[in-house]
């Protein structure tokens, strides 16, 4: 389950959480690759700006901000390829499999 708040809000008890990051600049770069993969226009500058705004929005906003679950693992996917971050998952649900 992915989301802004499922580890802090929607299921707070989870077993595991991973708390998955990247600099706004990666995840724009991202986007607008996705969107030109789908033949869709993409200005980076756009989508980099948009990406700000919507980080700010929703780490400040009163009711449940974005923010990192105390007992969740950070991950900062900025420079790591999608086939790295998902074996670092993997891994960290086998560790969690092998503690129990």
């Amino acid at each position: 389950m992915e989301g802004r708040d499922i580890g802090t809000n929607v299921f707070p008890d989870a077993e595991l959480k991973v708390y998955l990051d990247a600099s706004p600049e990666a995840r724009a770069t991202r986007r607008s690759g996705q969107l030109k993969a789908q033949g869709l226009g993409a200005d980076y500058d756009e989508i980099l700006d948009f990406i700000i705004k919507r980080d700010a929005q929703d780490s400040g906003r009163k009711n449940n901000p974005l923010k990192k679950a105390e007992d969740a693992h950070y991950l900062d996917s900025t420079a790591m390829p999608r086939e790295k971050v998902v074996d670092a998952i993997v891994a960290l649900v086998r560790s969690r499999e092998s503690k129990a």
